[in-house]
């Protein structure tokens, strides 16, 4: 059998374990929200396009964005819906030699993606990570910082996806979570449609899943975009 048709069958494969319902039995927030991000001949170039563009807020303003991150060289950075890998990459110069970063997505077109370029760029610090709709699929206490750009709106299965991030964090890690303002009559009318609900109900979905808010960050360039700051509580009884 020819490596093309086998790697196409891998493919198929990985992402059939991507499409699985849950097993928790939670309910779909926004079902099909991720319909085009779960098709197995995802097509990579027709995201860069929209993803790594200076008219995206976030590409624009990505060095800002960094630097929101506060990370430290040897810190283990996972990014959830890493996508095409661009903050990937640049967690991976941050980082260091010593640091490690996970890009985690659902769709195993992003992350193979992300290898070659990594390997072209001679990033050896990143894992690409393939996970189902409801968890980030990383082992208990094995991440300082969990990063989570545009990103949180399409958790279909919030309860349980962040249950999963909670095991994954180290005592006192932290999330940065960056999502679109949902204002009514303010923000446009394919954000009202698009994103779920606003950044209260999204604080309060995270906060109750054993985080606590830190900090609403502002990050210089981001108009359409809030920033918030979340800190892995104590456990009850410690």
């Amino acid at each position: 059998m020819k490596k093309s048709l086998l790697l196409g069958l891998l493919v198929c494969a990985l992402q059939a374990v991507a499409q699985e319902a849950p097993s928790t039995g939670e309910k779909s927030v926004k079902p099909g929200i991720n319909t085009r991000y779960l098709d197995p001949t995802l097509k990579v170039d027709d995201w860069l396009k929209r993803f790594e563009v200076e008219s995206r807020e976030v590409f624009h303003n990505r060095e800002h964005i960094l630097n929101a991150c506060e990370i430290q060289p040897g810190m283990v950075v996972a990014d959830i819906g890493a996508g095409t890998g661009l903050f990937t990459r640049l967690f991976s110069q941050a980082v260091g030699e010593k640091g490690w970063v996970h890009a985690v997505d659902i769709n195993a077109r992003f992350l193979e993606h992300i290898q070659a370029r990594a390997a072209q760029e001679k990033q050896k610090n990143i894992t690409t990570v393939l996970c189902p709709q409801d968890s980030v699929s990383l082992p208990p206490e094995s991440i300082d910082l969990a990063f989570i750009c545009d990103v949180y709106h399409h958790f279909e299965f919030p309860r349980t996806t962040l249950e999963s991030l909670h095991r994954a964090l180290k005592p006192g890690g932290r999330i940065i979570m960056i999502d679109f303002i949902r204002i009514e009559g303010v923000s446009s009318d394919w954000t009202l449609g698009h994103v779920r609900a606003g950044e209260e109900v999204f604080r309060q979905e995270v906060e109750e899943a054993g985080f606590r808010l830190d900090a609403k960050l502002k990050v210089p360039g981001l108009k359409d975009n809030y920033c918030l700051r979340f800190v892995k509580a104590e456990e009850k009884g410690n």
